[in-house]
C-alpha cells in the first residue's frame, strides 16, 4: 500500500491520457476532480492487487459517454458518489475498494477522486490496460464477469439501476440511457470479489501511468526527448510524424466518431496518415499500408512537448507524433479479438500485431 498525493495525480493524468489512446474522457477535468478531492479529504490509499482479500467486494467506477460532451458538461463529483451509494444499498454489503475499468483520461482519475471522498482505497489495476469505447470491452468480460448490477447517475439526480442478461445488453441499454441523460453519466459497474479481480484484471496500471507521466515531465525538465522515454516504458514504436490537416469529427450514437488526416514531415514527408477513431483511436494507416490497429494502442503526442493529445483535442495545424504500443496479451486471444479487434469495428482486415507491422519484435 502507498499513498497518492497531488504530485502523483499530476503524473497519472499524463500517463492516463497517453494510455487512453485519445479517449477515456478529458484528463484535465479528471485531474482537477482528483486534486480537489485530495485537497479536501487527504491522500488516497493505493493497493497492490495482492493486498485485496479474496472475499472483499470491489466496485469499479467510471464515466460513460462521448468525450466531446465533457467540454460543456463537466461532472460535479456528486454523480459518482450517488451511483456508488445506490449500488452499495442494492447489494447490501460494504464496499472494500474501487478501481478504474480503463486506463484513460477521466476514467483513471475518477475512481481516485471518488475514493478520496468516500475514504476508500483504490486498487492498482484496471480492465483494459488502455481505453475502449464500449462497456463489454474489458478483461472482466473475457472472464465471464457481468457488468450488472450497474448504476448510472447524472448531474440532475437521476439514478438508473440495470440488471441485464449479459454485458453486451448492458452496453446497449446503458448507451441509450446515457444519450437521454445528456450524453455522459457516471457508473458503478462490474461488482466483483477480490478473487475475481486477481484473475480478471490488468495489474499495476496506475503505477505505469504515473511512471509515464513522470518520465515526460522529467524529460522536459532536463531537455531530453520525452517521446523516446515513453517508447521505452511502453515498448512502443513511432508510426508517423506530421501536421494535422483535416478532422472530420461528430458525436453520433453516444460516441465521438471521426477521422483525422496528418500530412507527413521529416522522414514521413510526401506521405499522409489517416487516424480513425470512436472515442479512442482504432486504426492508423497511409494510402499504402496499415500502421497499427485495435486492440494495440494508438496515441497522438505533441511533437515538442511529448504530451498526449485526445481525440477531442486534435486541432488543425497541430504538429504531432503518432506512436503505437502493444496491448495486453489478453486482447490478442481469439475471444479478445472478437470483442475488440478491427472487424468488430467494421474494418475489413485481420489483426496484425504492431511488432509485425513495424518489423520489430517487442523486447
Amino acid at each position: 500500500m502507498r499513498l497518492i498525493g497531488k504530485e502523483e495525480i499530476e503524473n497519472i493524468a499524463i500517463g492516463a491520457a497517453l494510455l487512453g489512446t485519445g479517449g477515456g474522457g478529458d484528463p484535465y477535468i479528471g485531474k482537477l476532480m482528483a486534486l480537489q478531492a485530495i485537497e479536501e479529504y487527504g491522500p488516497i490509499k493505493l493497493l497492490n492487487i495482492n493486498e485485496v482479500p479474496d472475499d472483499a467486494l470491489i466496485v469499479p467506477s467510471a464515466m460513460m459517454g462521448a468525450p466531446t460532451v465533457m467540454v460543456e458538461k463537466v461532472p460535479n463529483g456528486e454523480e459518482a458518489v450517488e451511483a456508488f451509494n445506490s449500488i452499495k444499498e442494492y447489494l447490501g454489503k460494504e464496499v472494500f475498494a474501487t478501481m478504474p475499468i480503463e486506463a484513460g483520461g477521466v476514467n483513471s482519475l475518477l475512481p481516485l477522486a471518488l475514493a478520496a471522498r468516500l475514504g476508500l482505497p483504490v486498487i492498482d489495476a484496471d480492465g483494459m490496460g488502455r481505453a475502449f469505447p464500449e462497456l463489454q470491452m474489458v478483461t472482466f468480460f473475457l472472464n465471464g464477469v457481468s457488468a450488472t448490477p450497474m448504476v448510472l447517475s447524472d448531474e440532475k439526480g437521476n439514478n438508473l439501476l440495470l440488471n441485464t442478461i449479459n454485458s453486451v445488453w448492458a452496453e446497449r441499454i446503458a448507451r441509450t440511457a446515457t444519450i437521454e441523460m445528456g450524453g455522459s453519466v457516471m457508473l458503478a459497474i462490474y461488482p466483483m470479489d477480490g478473487k475475481t479481480i486477481k484473475a480478471s484484471s490488468i495489474s499495476n496500471i496506475l503505477t505505469l501511468e504515473e511512471e509515464i507521466g513522470r518520465s515526460i515531465r522529467e524529460a522536459k525538465r532536463h531537455n531530453e526527448d520525452p517521446i523516446q522515454e515513453v517508447l521505452k516504458l511502453t515498448k512502443g514504436h513511432i508510426l508517423f510524424q506530421g501536421k494535422v490537416t483535416d478532422i472530420n469529427r461528430k458525436t453520433q450514437e453516444g460516441f465521438a466518431k471521426g477521422t483525422a488526416s496528418i500530412e507527413g514531415t521529416h522522414e514521413f514527408k510526401e506521405n499522409e496518415c489517416f487516424l480513425h477513431f470512436q472515442n479512442e483511436h482504432l486504426l492508423a494507416e497511409t494510402k499504402d499500408k496499415v500502421l497499427c490497429m485495435t486492440p494495440d494502442l494508438i496515441t497522438v503526442l505533441d511533437s515538442d512537448t511529448g504530451m498526449p493529445i485526445t481525440t477531442e483535442g486534435l486541432k488543425y495545424g497541430a504538429r504531432c507524433v503518432i506512436i503505437g504500443m502493444p496491448c495486453d496479451p489478453m486482447w490478442r486471444t481469439p475471444k479478445g479479438l472478437e470483442v475488440t479487434g478491427p472487424r468488430y469495428f467494421g474494418y475489413d482486415i485481420d489483426f496484425t500485431p504492431i511488432e509485425t507491422l513495424c518489423g520489430k519484435e517487442s523486447e
